[in-house]
């Protein structure tokens, strides 16, 4: 006799429910889902398993979120001469998983409670995602364990830190069984990833000046890279009274702090390089990652961080190349405060792009140009043409205008139709109304 409980399902025939029930397996604990079985533990059997198999693999690859091919099993079983579909679900390490079309919300997350599948709240799928990311690349144990430490050791006794085997484990650069972690790998001089640099003639990518590749430890490529860049950012001069100002193209801890940024936060799943281009006008750098997942733009311009390598980003800071947790980017725009040009934010789903543009930078046809005659409120529209949605800190940078401004602005258009407002809080945005 058959019964449902905390690891047991039974369905009488195959429906698009199945998904839900394999997700609330994955999210919980292990458990088996028998299809061919009623509620009461009758065997039934199905009248065309091979086929219910089929649809069955479909629905597991195209229908949950990530992929939990790894952690299924399905196969046909005989029991009193009737066939039955077995589903064997593993509890799965890259939580939370969710349905395809319903996406990573509530409506989409499920999670085993007794014998019935519930929907996780959004404060548990946070929970999830925090735990998830705890559990990331750097965490797992390195393919490679023939590994030298020189720069590392190097650089923590320039700072007077102790670095020894106990030093190692605290680090969670090996774990308990003496094993290389892939947190290990990114900070040993193997490391198998890479910066790639070119600086270009003009605003396009059609004439190189130069190209350089960054190798070994990540703190290394982070040293020479930013040295490397630094001698393109040159300093410009202008007397203002009696004393003489200089001014970088590029405020030196944007161009630092972008860098770190892209070292610490890209997903090291992905073996591309991280890419830097500067231009006669801007520099851009681009990681893979895209970010992390359960946070969008308007988090990350509200001050919201969440790290996808909390280990490497701890190396980092006792190592006082980040000051502190989270506030990289909200200090980007504050060394841009007293410039009209302002840096730029891209993410894609996997990758991440931050733009900063040069403020010494005339545009030898500005003087042809007209003055732009916009209002705020045009420049917002322009804006909201190219872009999904806006914010009130995106204002505040577009139009280099106060807090109260910008909220007084996006208030008048809500009112005046222009603009609908959607979430609420700090999460609130604005969209163009349709």
């Amino acid at each position: 006799m058959y019964n449902e409980d905390q690891k047991t399902e039974l369905k009488v025939e195959l429906t698009k429910d199945i998904k839900k029930e394999i997700v609330a397996f994955a999210n919980t604990n292990d458990g088996t889902i028998y299809i061919g079985i009623d509620d009461d533990g009758r065997i039934v059997g199905l009248t065309d398993a091979e086929k219910d198999l089929e649809a069955l693999s479909g629905m597991i690859r195209e229908g949950i979120k990530s992929d939990l091919t790894l952690y299924t099993k399905i196969y046909i079983e005989k029991i009193n001469n009737k066939d039955i579909i077995v589903v064997k679900v593993s509890e799965a390490p890259n939580k939370p998983y969710y349905l395809s079309d319903k996406g990573l919300k509530s409506s989409g997350v499920y999670l085993r409670h007794g014998n019935v599948s519930v929907q996780a709240s959004e404060e548990v799928i946070k929970k999830m995602l925090v735990e998830s990311n705890s559990n990331s690349f750097e965490s797992n144990i390195s393919k490679e364990q023939n590994l030298h430490f020189d720069y590392l050791k190097g650089l923590f006794k320039q700072h007077n830190l102790e670095i020894n085997d106990n030093k190692f484990k605290a680090l969670n650069i090996i774990d308990l069984n003496n094993r290389y972690t892939n947190l290990g790998l990114l900070l040993s001089d193997e490391c198998p990833y890479s910066i790639k640099c070119a600086i270009f003639n003009g605003k396009n990518k059609l004439e190189f000046k130069d190209r350089k590749e960054f190798t070994g430890s990540v703190l290394k490529q982070a040293n020479e890279a930013f040295e490397y860049l630094n001698l393109f950012n040159r300093i410009k001069g202008k007397i203002v009274g009696l004393e003489r100002v200089d001014t970088r193209d590029y405020p030196e801890y944007a161009l630092r702090e972008a860098l770190l940024n892209a070292i610490i936060h890209r997903d090291y799943n992905f073996t591309g390089s991280i890419l830097i281009s500067l231009f006669d006008d801007r520099f851009e750098i681009t990681s893979l990652g895209g970010l992390v997942k359960g946070l969008n733009m308007a988090d990350l311009y509200c001050g919201v961080s969440e790290s996808r390598n909390p280990n490497l980003a701890n190396v980092f800071y006792r190592l006082k190349y980040v000051e502190s947790f989270g506030t990289g980017i909200e200090r980007i725009f504050e060394s841009y405060e007293n410039y009209d040009k302002k840096p730029l934010l891209l993410n894609t789903e996997n990758t991440f792009k931050v733009v900063l543009y040069n403020v010494n930078y005339i545009d030898d046809n500005s003087e042809k140009k007209l003055p732009s005659n916009l209002t705020q409120e045009e420049q917002i529209i322009e804006y909201l043409k190219k872009n999904e949605k806006v914010n009130r800190k995106i204002v505040e940078a577009l139009l280099n205008i106060s807090k109260t401004r910008a909220n007084n602005i996006l208030n008048k258009m809500v009112d005046d139709e222009i603009l609908v407002r959607i979430n609420s809080g700090r999460n609130v945005s604005y969209i163009l109304k349709k």
